[in-house]
């Protein structure tokens, strides 16, 4: 070997032994992967990648996703060592271990130069396609002949894994329509999975499969050979009006001795007296463990040093941008910081009693577009539902081959838009949303909990909300799904009872956006009245507000009905039936349980006090949770089972969710009351 072929190797054996040491240190994790495929991503990130470890989120450089996530000590030893300031030796001896920044599988919140959170395979996959469309829907938006601001491909290393998974195989057919050329990914085809080979269940030919996705496919036959694979990439790179896959065949746990191409190297360390085995067999010295030669340490700090270069280069061509077109500068640094312009609210629309009635689903696509014109950065779509999601912005135009508007067209794909959403949220510069029917959010069930882990702020529009949608029946009846998106850490639910709570439901969705939190919205397909109550805004910002008070006012309140969405109108129904029983009944329209819980305790107390222990919760939903806030001592009105086909109203009443129902459940509690009587309505 000559004088750089020695480097070469040097530099990816470093990262082979580093991720052997922290695998073997932490008695946990996959040192196949990194062994297999450091060579690969030694000459992605030191011949192509565009990236500045001095600034991380450097609007124009190159994303990197490490979308085989369980080989996540690939990703960090080449942190490390090309200079991420965070990503410290000793970060890589605590692989694994609490309070690191070295997790298991990476963690975008957690670790600098992590751009998103991979783990379920197939995830990162479809968030690097999401990464692509926000790249050029970017570019189109600011970009000019004179000034090419925004200009960066995303890569990727994916794996078997991820290519079983459906999510990837969702996201790469649209890719491949689009045409996204700045996509590119790296395929380590190792052919064994944790169950032993690929020919297990894994045969068919995945480059032609890709090519029928409208993918262009190149072949690295050897995965140490760094010329081949440069090559690869090379004419990736060029192929600017197709996503690229560069199948490069690699060893499992290259260099050991009897572990190479076998299972065993996949998910646990590869032990003490094999560690030796394939520290020799490599020509690696035994000592000390986490070795770094200085020769190498320099050789991937150069890297550091060009991406510093490039950098430096477009902050010099941003300022020449910045001075000539200044409105479109300030509104481009405004995106990435998620900042909003100055009245952005004042163009959502204002609904009166004389409006309704109207479906919060239709509300909600008045909001959409009232403030597309404002929100340039505004775009999404749906999974082949906007008709009925009413998703999509008017005069946005389509992003599609050759053309790039606002309204991106998912098809039939829940769980790969969820993922591509995701990535689009995590690219930045963008404000993207997602929306199909809510029965359909499990489909992408895995996507919404990765978003949320990552803090990926999407707004979610699910539609046709509860059994109320009618004649489709159970399989397209949510019952159990509020429960289920309440469940998930760090996503706010909303579900507005009229047009007037969706307008607020929309400011609340795009303040929690510049937080950095997903929001789920939960609308209806059958049409609410418009209630007249002047501080909706307000009570929804708050999570839950008393949206009519007992008659007799807040020192006599006989029973508190707690409503979300459509039942609201139910529980104030209820209140009318029970103040005829002379019952004085307070309602509370509690749109979000995430919102209210953030509430001081005071202001909790004031709409829900601990003296007022009779509470019926209404939600066409499964009773499960409200025990939070009926307590022991009230009652959840809800369905328990699934639904039925029938119009809309009449599976409703069927089921229960009915003012009489509610009303004869206050009237059962309030009875046990001692003093109390039972009346019969």
């Amino acid at each position: 070997m000559n004088k750089t072929e020695q480097l070469d190797r040097l530099c990816i054996d470093t990262i082979r032994f580093l991720a052997v040491d922290a695998v073997q240190k932490a008695s946990s994790g996959h040192p196949g992967m990194p062994m297999g495929a450091a060579p690969m991503a030694y000459v992605l990130w030191t011949k192509f990648l565009k990236f500045d470890p001095s600034d991380p989120h450097w609007p124009n450089r190159d994303r990197f996703i490490l979308s085989a996530g369980h080989g996540s000590m690939l990703l960090y030893a080449l942190l490390f060592l090309t200079g991420y300031e965070e990503m410290t030796i000793d970060q890589i001896k605590n692989f694994r271990q609490w309070d690191s920044n070295t997790p298991g599988h990476p963690e975008s919140l957690l670790t600098e130069g992590v751009e998103v959170t991979t783990g379920p395979l197939g995830q990162g996959f479809g968030c690097g396609v999401g990464m692509a469309i926000a790249e050029r829907y970017l570019a189109a938006l600011y970009n000019t002949p004179e000034h090419n601001i925004i200009d960066h491909y995303t890569y990727a290393i994916t794996s078997d894994g991820d290519l079983m998974e459906g999510v990837a195989s969702e996201a790469a057919s649209i890719a491949g329509h689009l045409g996204l050329g700045k996509l590119v990914y790296l395929y380590d085809d190792n052919h064994v999975s944790i169950e032993g080979s690929t020919k297990l269940a894994f045969t068919e030919d995945r480059g032609r499969r890709f090519e029928a996705y409208g993918w262009h496919v190149e072949h690295a036959e050897d995965g140490n050979d760094l010329a081949e694979i440069e090559t690869a990439i090379e004419a990736a790179r060029l192929e600017l009006e197709r996503p690229s896959l560069v199948i490069v065949r690699t060893h499992i746990g290259y260099g050991s001795p009897h572990k190479q191409d076998t299972a065993a190297a996949h998910g646990e360390p590869l032990g003490a007296e094999e560690v030796r085995l394939t520290k020799e067999a490599l020509g690696w010295p035994l000592e000390p463990d986490f070795l770094v030669p200085d020769e190498a340490l320099a050789h991937f700090r150069e890297a550091r040093a060009r991406g510093e270069l490039l950098n430096g280069e477009w902050q010099s061509r941003f300022s020449v941008y910045e001075e000539n077109m200044p409105g479109e500068a300030s509104r481009f640094q405004a995106a990435l910081k998620r900042e909003l312009p100055d009245g952005w609210q004042d163009s959502l629309p204002s609904f009166k009693t004389g409006d309704g009635p109207l479906a919060t689903r239709v509300a909600s696509g008045k909001c959409i577009n009232a403030l597309a014109p404002k929100l340039p950065q505004l775009l999404g779509g749906s999974a082949d539902l906007a008709p009925s999601t009413m998703t999509l912005i008017e005069g946005g135009g389509d992003f599609e081959p050759g053309s790039t508007g606002r309204n991106l067209h998912f098809g039939v794909r829940e769980h790969g838009m969820g993922a591509i959403v995701n990535g689009m949220a995590r690219h930045g510069g963008v404000i993207p949303y997602g929306a199909t029917f809510l029965i359909f959010s499990d489909y992408m069930r895995a996507s919404i909990r990765i978003g949320a882990l990552q803090q990926a702020p999407a707004i979610w529009v699910f539609t046709h909300d509860s059994v109320g949608l009618g004649e489709d029946g159970p399989t397209h009846q949510p019952v159990e799904h509020l429960m289920s998106l309440r469940a998930i850490p760090g996503l706010v639910l909303i579900r507005p009872a009229d047009a007037c709570e969706t307008a607020a439901a929309w400011r609340e969705a795009l303040k929690l956006y510049r937080r950095g939190v997903p929001v789920a919205m939960a609308l209806t397909r059958q049409k609410l009245p418009v209630l007249d109550f002047a501080d909706a805004a307000a009570g929804v910002a708050r999570g839950a507000y008393v949206i009519s008070e007992a008659a007799g006012g807040a020192m006599v309140i006989d029973v508190i009905l707690i409503a979300t969405g459509s039942e609201v109108h139910v529980a104030l129904e209820a209140r009318r039936l029970l103040q005829e029983r002379k019952i004085q009944a307070r309602v509370v329209s509690m749109p979000s349980w995430e919102m209210f819980e953030e509430q001081d305790e005071e202001y909790r107390q004031e709409v829900l006090p601990a003296a007022v222990a009779t509470r019926v919760s209404v939600e066409a939903g499964v009773t499960l949770g409200w025990s939070r806030y009926v307590g022991g001592a009230g009652a959840a009105v809800g369905i328990d089972r699934f639904g039925a086909s029938a119009p809309g109203g009449i599976v409703m009443d069927k089921l229960g969710i009915n003012a009489e129902n509610v009303a004869a459940k206050a009237l059962k509690l309030i009875a046990h009351e001692p003093g109390k009587a039972a009346w019969d309505l």
